[in-house]
């Protein structure tokens, strides 16, 4: 299986490459049109930067599909802000649907745009064998929108508005990019804070161990 996994952060691809290395395999750096792809041979893995919010990356995804003949996956990683009891620090989130929140109609009244992960992605991830102790998975909603959750109300009310488990920013941005392309899709993110006020403080903090965590369960089920 051929995966891009796109993350909005240099961080985040920092971290992520950093956790696959430590996972004994190596890295090369290639040029993909205008951009750089970080890629794993062994594992079939081209790591590459999204950019900040939902535009960005839904650019520089469909520049790496198009210069890409033989994608089978696309996988939005990076972190995200808690919105529901019981999902912890380190914990990691697997989108089923993910909503974008900040679509705001005015005219006309219908559901927030909703984009489903891959089906067969999701039935692999269910059925494999992993281990990330302490660290749980958690399946359900990811909300995506261009804006801070860092209030406690606002976290509140979009967890009802919602139902989402997590909050980020760029998944419905890469997930238009592939319903575009007709490439399979999935948002997976590691949890870095509760999307509270102390946010911004502890994203920081907290990025490398939900970036190794995530890098350390994407071989475990995808990559073995």
């Amino acid at each position: 299986m051929q995966l891009l996994i796109i993350t909005p952060l240099e961080e985040e691809l920092s971290f992520l490459s950093q956790s696959l290395q430590a996972q004994g395999f190596s890295e090369s750096i290639q040029s993909v049109g205008k951009l750089t792809g970080h890629c794993f041979p062994k594992l079939g893995v081209t790591l590459a930067l999204g950019g900040h919010g939902k535009a960005q990356s839904a650019l520089q995804t469909q520049h790496f599909i198009d210069h890409n003949e033989h994608i089978d996956l696309v996988i939005c990683a990076g972190a995200a802000g808690a919105l529901s009891p019981g999902i912890e620090v380190g914990d990691l989130v697997v989108a089923e649907t993910t909503i974008e929140h900040d679509y705001l109609l005015r005219f006309v009244q219908r559901p927030a745009p909703q984009f489903a992960g891959s089906q067969e992605a999701l039935s692999m991830l269910r059925s494999s064998q992993y281990t990330l102790h302490p660290a749980q998975v958690h399946y359900g909603i990811i909300a995506s929108g261009d804006e801070d959750i860092v209030d406690l109300e606002r976290a509140q009310a979009l967890h009802l508005q919602t139902k989402a488990l997590a909050v980020a920013w760029e998944g419905a941005g890469v997930a238009r990019s592939c319903r575009f392309s007709g490439i399979p899709y999935l948002e997976i993110r590691g949890i870095t804070d509760t999307a509270d006020h102390d946010a911004p403080a502890v994203f920081e903090m907290n990025l490398s161990i939900a970036m190794e965590n995530l890098g350390r369960f994407l071989v475990q089920v995808f990559m073995r």
